[in-house]
């Protein structure tokens, strides 16, 4: 196994603190993943990056946790979404451009402050791209306990937000209440990418929100079905990142290993387009997963739904 496992891989406390971190947050982002890729909202959560690089970078200038600023500045850039108009499909890209445009502003400031008025080494470089390696092991029940509370909330208004995600119309014939549904989403996508911020950098977490995600919607048939494979995919692009990143220490002269965040953006781009090669999902039909239709995943029946 040497040449695969360098010395050291499971004796190294980091390294496990960074699997563990890694399976949960890529867990939560599955989940989240697939219902903002189904409601077509992959702009909100790329904007929710940049607001939680504020709130990270804000939180470094501030001397408080960047967990904190992950989690708090994406929770307020949802909220400021949902109150402009983000629940309006015409006013959606509106809203999130101009949280977006606000967000990025700020960021440079603060990133500009951190650089100059604090003695905080390497906090751009831990902000936008991550340091999973570096993580403190105490922030993984913190992280354990969040990522519950998001699945919970998920889990609790999982059927009204499955058919609002379908169709706004007839979720609000059916009596969905589908702004309030809408806010209990966006919250739980703001906590999932602060999480995935701590990973894999700020910047980069949009990758592990809708890679797995859009790659298994490609891949299975029903919701449930690319729910578990999006999971399976994003532990295990994860922890093939994080062994590539320990590995890569040893490629070269220099004792520095390449950034974790590069393999697992990396690894998730090329499962995104391997998946839509007509024998990988021929391969995969022949595992036990239905293999998607050809214009996408077909949306569940509207009896389905309302069970």
């Amino acid at each position: 196994m040497t040449p695969i496992l360098e010395p050291g891989f499971f004796s190294s406390q980091p390294v496990r603190t960074a699997v563990v971190l890694g399976a949960i947050v890529a867990l939560v982002t599955a989940v989240v993943g697939i219902f903002t890729v189904l409601r077509s909202q992959a702009f909100a959560g790329h904007a929710l990056t940049d607001v939680a690089t504020t709130g990270g970078s804000g939180a470094i200038y501030l001397g408080v946790s960047a967990l904190a600023g992950f989690i708090g500045g994406s929770v307020i850039g949802a909220g400021a979404m949902d109150l402009v108009g983000v629940q309006r499909a015409r006013s959606r890209d509106v809203a999130t451009g101009i949280v977006l445009g606000a967000s990025i502003g700020l960021s440079a400031l603060f990133l500009y402050l951190d650089t100059t008025s604090t003695a905080t080494t390497g906090a751009t470089q831990q902000i936008l791209f991550g340091s999973i390696f570096t993580i403190d092991p105490s922030i993984v029940p913190v992280v354990g306990a969040l990522t519950a509370v998001t699945l919970f909330a998920i889990a609790a208004v999982h059927r009204p937000l499955l058919l609002s995600s379908i169709s706004t119309e007839l979720a609000a014939v059916r009596g969905v209440r589908t702004r309030l549904v809408g806010l209990a989403f966006m919250l739980s996508l703001a906590v999932a990418v602060g999480l995935s911020s701590i990973a894999i950098g700020s910047i980069l977490s949009t990758a592990l929100l809708i890679g797995p995600p859009a790659t298994a919607l490609r891949l299975t048939r029903s919701v449930a079905s690319a729910t578990v494979l999006a999971c399976c995919l994003g532990v295990g692009t994860t922890w093939l990142g994080i062994l590539l990143a320990y590995d890569s220490a040893d490629w070269s002269s220099s004792s520095q290993g390449l950034p974790v965040s590069f393999f697992i953006v990396a690894i998730a781009f090329v499962l995104y387009l391997a998946s839509g090669l007509g024998f990988v999902r021929r391969w995969v039909g022949r595992g036990g997963v239905a293999p998607s239709h050809p214009r996408g995943p077909v949306a569940p029946s509207n009896e389905t739904v309302g069970r």
